[in-house]
């Protein structure tokens, strides 16, 4: 009677042992993503980087000397992990202080730390004196406008793929950390990053600058500016303290035009709620970069926005860089293909502000049609024409064809056509409140286009994923709903294949981002 008891107990007790530890093993040399499948790396989760850079005189074509401390949690028991990049050199490397193996391979630093990391640790990495080279911008080459040189000095724009190019980190939007980042600079020299500025000093002819970015940030999101800068301080405004960037020589030109900001910054909390950082404001460069970005607490514009376009252009392009501040930074996307959480949403407050501020057919010019809009229904109606053929040439609004096709019409304007299909679904007001929601609850998060619907479900009460899927995924346009005589335009032939990332979207602007 009692031995079927002791056996009992024998089951259980090997039940309740604890799992024998995996044997360590390499880290995935990427993440998988979709459109860049070498890109990030696997087997770690990083938590914090600390970056100290020298700029030792002021050309503006100066390599940086660099050296960077991640702090990260192993998800597995790691025999070596990676570290993108694919800057100009490496000078040592060393795990928790003590000296590890690595080698360069393409754009990865493999790295074999002394002992093998168990699953559950925290652990430092420390790529010392690594060299990165800035570039003359090139529209047609992205890569060369990764950390890029202009008449006053240099500035980064990482994204999607390039932060890598001159910093060793884990590139991909899917792993945000927060970072302290220390310029060493000679004096007369402005350095700017993201986040906060919590130190400055200058001591035997050199300028030191400390920010702090406490808020996650993804490393496409990066911003290093060192040169001949004004900052010019704005103070608090609704919570946020508002400070701008200009290369000096347009101060006086640029700053008047950035008045628009603080009302800019009410506008969009009154629809979307409260910034998520502790700071915004512009860096103007003066360059013709082909691009507007949004890096974290201080997008990225040069002066060719002011130049070559009306106010009706440049101002709402102003608020699309700021809407990102919430979709898009505070909320990152959890691959490359839901970029149109990004885009989308920027695109959709930028359309219904130039909309409200009599500007939509100003802003609008070189888009479809080439005909400017009285409003944002006529629009999205010229967009949904498009809908069939952006479809088959660029692929659904979630699933770009490429990564060639990434920064297309599809992501922005037809992003923007799935949120007005959304709005006309659950009303203005369900609407908003799915916004706000999306908002709070990915607050300094990665999350995913499943992860929108879901939420877009269990906000409005309805299951809304047959009619997402649809529109984000179908190969054909849905029907409009409330828009019955709304019609698709019929498919041609195959447009070709852009031959690079940065191929032109439209004849006002490339590569809006």
């Amino acid at each position: 009677m009692r031995r079927p008891f002791v056996l009992a107990l024998a089951v259980l007790a090997i039940l309740a042992a604890p799992a024998r530890a995996a044997s360590p093993s390499p880290g995935a040399a990427g993440l998988g993503d979709r459109l860049f499948p070498q890109l990030g790396n696997g087997g770690y989760d990083a938590l914090h980087y600390d970056l100290d850079l020298r700029y030792a005189t002021s050309a503006p074509s100066q390599a940086v000397d660099g050296t960077v401390t991640m702090l990260a949690r192993a998800s597995q028991s790691l025999s070596s992990f990676d570290l993108d990049f694919a800057g100009q050199s490496v000078g040592s490397v060393a795990v928790d202080g003590k000296p590890a193996a690595w080698r360069r391979d393409g754009e990865d630093i493999v790295i074999t730390p002394r002992k093998p990391l168990r699953a559950g640790a925290r652990f430092l990495v420390t790529v010392a004196n690594y060299t990165a080279v800035p570039t003359e911008p090139d529209p047609a080459d992205g890569a060369t406008e990764a950390f890029f040189v202009h008449s006053a000095g240099s500035a980064t724009a990482g994204q999607p793929n390039w932060a890598h190019y001159f910093l060793p980190s884990n590139d991909h939007p899917r792993d945000k950390a927060t970072f302290d980042i220390r310029f060493d600079v000679p004096a007369g020299q402005t350095a700017v990053a993201n986040g906060v500025l919590a130190a400055k000093w200058t001591d035997r002819g050199r300028a030191h600058f400390i920010y702090v970015q406490r808020q996650p940030m993804a490393t496409e999101l990066i911003q290093l500016a060192v040169g001949q800068y004004d900052v010019t301080n704005l103070g608090v405004h609704s919570g946020v303290f508002l400070r701008d960037v200009t290369a000096k020589p347009i101060t006086a030109r640029i700053n008047p035009l950035l008045d628009v900001t603080p009302a800019q910054i009410d506008w969009m909390q009154a629809r979307v709620g409260s910034y998520p950082f502790d700071t915004y404001g512009s860096l103007v460069v003066e360059a013709d970069l082909g691009f507007a970005l949004e890096t974290q607490t201080l997008e990225l514009i040069d002066t060719s926005w002011f130049d070559d376009y009306s106010q009706g252009v440049w101002e709402p392009t102003l608020l699309h860089e700021m809407s990102h501040m919430w979709f898009g930074d505070s909320v990152a996307p959890y691959s490359w293909s839901d970029l149109w959480l990004n885009e989308g949403h920027a695109s959709w407050y930028e359309f219904l502000y130039a909309e409200e501020k009599g500007e939509l057919a100003d802003d609008t010019e070189g888009y479809p049609d080439d005909t400017g809009y009285a409003s944002v229904d006529d629009l999205m109606r010229a967009v949904y024409a498009h809908g069939d053929q952006w479809r088959a040439d660029d692929g659904p609004v979630a699933a770009p064809k490429s990564a060639d096709t990434l920064f297309s019409f599809q992501v922005y304007h037809g992003g923007a056509l799935v949120l007005y299909a959304l709005r006309q679904v659950v009303g203005a007001a369900t609407f908003q409140r799915i916004e706000r929601a999306w908002l709070q609850r990915y607050e300094g998060r990665s999350a995913s286009t499943d992860d929108f619907i879901a939420l877009a479900s269990q906000v409005s009460g309805r299951d809304l994923t047959g009619f997402l899927r649809d529109w984000l995924y179908g190969t054909k346009t849905p029907p409009m709903p409330g828009h019955p005589d709304w019609t698709v335009d019929p498919v041609a032939a195959p447009a070709p294949a852009p031959t690079a990332l940065s191929a032109p979207l439209s004849p006002r602007h490339p590569r809006l981002k």
